[in-house]
């Protein structure tokens, strides 16, 4: 039996690890302390509970305070009131991995997400419901979400994770950028927002709730800012703090796209000139993207990698510079949180998009100088002293006397990556693979499947989501002297199908994908019909489903016509239309429900004459685990489309075949300007994904492993390989009164490649020595400070080097290492 005296025990040191959260118009206050919060996006399924310590480690080495995910109600609940927790999916391991690092956690539940992810992480059985609309006063809809959210709030509460009961969550998130859409849902629109803030309040979880680009959320609710750039945000209550819940560090990738880049000069820009104009919450989305394995990439045509180009790569490794740059910016920032949450503000304007920013108490001030002109510096004057403030820069000063950090100048080395063969392996270049094809003669030959209907449907009302994959079939005879059987036949197919393949009388007569964001598209071949039964199938494949947009659930996917058959004469063209025909449904394919990707399949293979380029092929091969614990990758290149598995473990959707358009790069990228997705793009005239993360929890480190295909459209398996992935050089041009840290991620640095104390030219990988040099031996200095040393650290200055005779230029030091 349990003392009154322990339980009153327990009730006081529950009280007093509870963290009390509140806010006012200057910051987030914890604990009676204003914070200067820095925090990043990590989403739990997008890596493995293996990789969770280190990312959220790697975080908190980095500079931030929170970790920030979303919850994806679709991976959840995929099945109506049947939930999944498990795995990747284990959101209170990971809420609780956020706590063991002794970070705060942000919750956005939702719960829908956006994302990238499949159907902005709604469940499809949702849409399949009686006289469902989502996002609006739908009874069928709220009732749904209300259940799903307080089943999360529920969940949470039971592990004490809120911070009111001593857990990590500081705050909360409900909807999620519905302002951006809000419009065509009319009246409607704003009374569901009002009743999404009473839902939440109602659960009564103890922190803030917050919502993003909602201009008119409901007091108590916060509102927040998402996008490249929120230094300009204000929120709608002067008693919200100015947050900014998605910092996008990068962009996403789509399917014949090219790879987006943000530069580090212009996140950190973005950063500090939000925290120059009174910000307080600053959140990057992504700081690690992750993997979208399975078939949870959204869309439709979003990639398998999620990388972002985060500060943490799609592997874990650190993103250098980017990494870096910012911790520097986070550790000047929290040296000032006092200052920039009670400080008064004055600011003064130079013109040109010049002006500084200072914060002041009784104990002293804090200065930001920004300039936001794209093409000039900025010098400035003040109090007696004066700064140069490179363009599209700003400058931190936490005294308001010394350059403390600048956005545009990095100080910190710059990493290559570097894809080495599996050494494991005697052979590394060649897989031996079997193969056996895709059994699909019920549906080519007998168009049987397993519920018929005289209409088309959207392939979301039948599949539920539950497959890529939907076979549309119909039978069409002809008598033998049918006037309509000419030789000058067709079958044309009208098609919001992301990729469909056309079968008459179990013969392939081709395929089409959307292209060019075209999801709505005419497929029309010539086909010679028979006299009697002629057999139609049509297999239309989904590649991640819409996830974003108002009314998105109803963008249509799938075959819904109208479809037909043509029949072309010198006189007239005749139109049989087969819409209204009777068609029978298939869900999926057989070697899908049959599992052939799992490694205890007992299913025949053959090995012997294995084809290349034919498609609706499986293939399978095995492996050995590459040596070591660098990051693992497989090279799919030379492949059409199709899924990969690695041990029964989905990896992904692959899709080489598909190439990115010859323009649109460039060799140099100008960090200057306002970015958007269609600047700096790599890439171009390659697969648009070629590698593929196989994280080291999927592997058996000893013995045999496996590796399987699907492929839909046809390609050649033999040039498919392991490598791992690590760091293979780091370089760094820093300017003299500077300290530069070079490693190689817990490996020795091996050798100097170059090195140069003058004005050197070019950029990581191609340095060239200027028109100065230093009078020391650079390489020699470096080599011995350096070599074999998993890190090492130079103070850039002549004390080291020696003087060059630089006139009327800064004196640098470029230095490449190779590890």
């Amino acid at each position: 039996m349990v003392s009154l005296r322990f339980l009153l025990c327990f009730l006081f040191v529950s009280s007093v690890y509870a963290t009390i959260v509140s806010h006012d118009g200057r910051a987030i206050t914890i604990d009676g302390h204003r914070r200067v919060l820095l925090s990043g996006s990590i989403h739990y399924p997008r890596s493995t509970p293996e990789m969770w310590p280190d990312l959220i480690k790697k975080g908190k080495e980095g500079g931030l305070d929170a970790i920030e995910t979303y919850v994806f109600w679709n991976a959840h609940e995929p099945t109506r009131r049947q939930y999944d927790f498990s795995g990747k999916l284990d959101l209170i391991r990971f809420l609780k991995t956020i706590q063991d690092e002794g970070l705060y956690g942000v919750l956005r539940i939702g719960p829908y997400a956006c994302a990238e992810w499949n159907y902005g992480g709604f469940p499809v059985w949702l849409h399949n419901m009686p006289e469902m609309v989502f996002r609006t006063t739908n009874k069928v809809f709220m009732d749904e979400m209300q259940n799903f959210t307080t089943m999360i709030v529920d969940m949470v509460k039971k592990e004490n994770l809120f911070a009111s009961q001593g857990g990590p969550i500081i705050l909360a998130q409900i909807e999620n950028e519905y302002g951006n859409v809000m419009g065509p849902y009319g009246e409607s629109g704003k009374s569901y927002i009002k009743w999404c803030a009473n839902m939440a309040q109602s659960l009564n979880v103890g922190v803030p709730w917050i919502m993003c680009q909602q201009n008119d959320a409901p007091q108590p609710m916060l509102n927040t800012c998402n996008g490249f750039y929120c230094d300009d945000f204000v929120p709608n209550n002067p008693n919200t703090p100015k947050m900014w819940t998605e910092n996008w560090t990068g962009w996403f990738k789509q399917w014949g796209g090219k790879n987006p880049h943000r530069t580090t000069e212009d996140v950190a820009f973005s950063v500090a000139r939000f925290f120059q104009r009174g910000g307080t919450f600053n959140n990057y989305y992504m700081y690690h993207g992750g993997t979208n394995f399975d078939r949870t990439a959204g869309g439709p045509y979003i990639t398998t990698s999620y990388d972002y180009d985060a500060p943490l790569d799609e592997y874990g490794n650190l993103n250098q510079p980017k990494y870096g740059h910012l911790k520097q910016l986070h550790d000047v920032l929290h040296s000032m949180e006092k200052i920039l949450t009670y400080g008064n503000i004055s600011t003064i304007d130079f013109g040109n998009s010049a002006s500084a920013t200072i914060y002041r108490t009784k104990e002293g001030s804090s200065c930001f100088f920004g300039n936001g002109n794209e093409n000039s510096d900025a010098t400035i004057s003040f109090q007696g002293e004066s700064y140069v403030v490179p363009a599209w820069s700003v400058t931190i000063l936490p005294d308001c006397k010394n350059e403390a950090y600048n956005t545009a100048k990095i100080t910190t080395q710059t990493s290559m990556m570097v894809k080495k063969p599996n050494e494991a392996e005697d052979t590394p270049s060649t897989l031996k693979w079997s193969w056996r094809p895709e059994n699909m003669d019920n549906f080519l030959l007998k168009g049987k499947g397993e519920s018929t209907q005289t209409q088309l449907f959207d392939q979301k009302v039948v599949t539920n989501d539950q497959s890529d994959y939907l076979w549309y079939m119909t039978t069409v005879k002809f008598k033998k002297r049918d006037p309509f059987l000419g030789k000058n036949m067709s079958l044309r197919v009208n098609s919001t199908a992301h990729v469909l393949h056309a079968f008459v009388n179990g013969k392939h007569i081709g395929n089409q994908y959307a292209e060019n964001g075209k999801f709505n598209y005419i497929f029309e071949k010539d086909v010679k019909f028979k006299s009697g039964r002629n057999v139609i199938a049509l297999l239309s494949i989904t590649v991640g489903l819409a996830n974003y947009g108002a009314f998105f659930e109803s963008k249509p996917a799938g075959i819904t016509g109208p479809i037909s058959i043509t029949e072309r004469n010198v006189d007239e063209t005749i139109v049989k239309d087969l819409s209204a025909h009777k068609w029978s449904y298939k869900t999926g394919l057989n070697g899908f429900e049959n599992q052939l990707f799992r490694t205890e399949s007992t299913s025949k293979w053959s090995v012997e004459s294995v084809p290349f380029n034919r498609t609706m092929t499986w293939y399978k091969a095995t492996f050995k685990a590459p040596l070591g614990n660098d990051p693992v990758v497989v090279d799919l290149l030379g492949l059409g489309k199709g899924t990969a598995w690695v041990n029964g473990n989905n990896i992904g959707r692959y899709w080489p075949a598909f190439i990115s358009s010859e323009n649109g790069c460039a060799a140099k990228c100008n960090y200057r300007g306002p970015y958007h997705a269609e600047k700096c793009l790599t890439n171009c005239g390659e697969p648009t994904q070629r590698w593929y993360h196989v994280p080291r929890s999927f592997l058996n480190a000893e013995g045999d492993n496996t590796l399987v295909l699907f492929e839909e459209m046809g390609g050649n398996p033999s040039l498919v390989s392991f490598q791992t992935i690590r760091v293979g050089s780091v370089c760094a041009n820093v300017y003299e009164k500077n300290s530069i840290e070079l490693s190689c991620d817990r490996k020795p640095i091996s050798a100097i490649k170059f090195a140069s104390f003058g004005n050197p030219d070019g950029n990581c990988g191609s340095f060239e020595k200027g028109t100065c040099e230093s009078s020391n031996n650079t390489i020699d200095i470096l080599t011995q400070e350096c070599v074999g040393k998993e890190k090492c650290s130079i103070d850039v200055s002549t004390e080291k080097f020696g003087a060059p005779d630089c006139t009327g230029s800064a004196r640098r030091l470029a230095v490449e290492a190779i590890c």
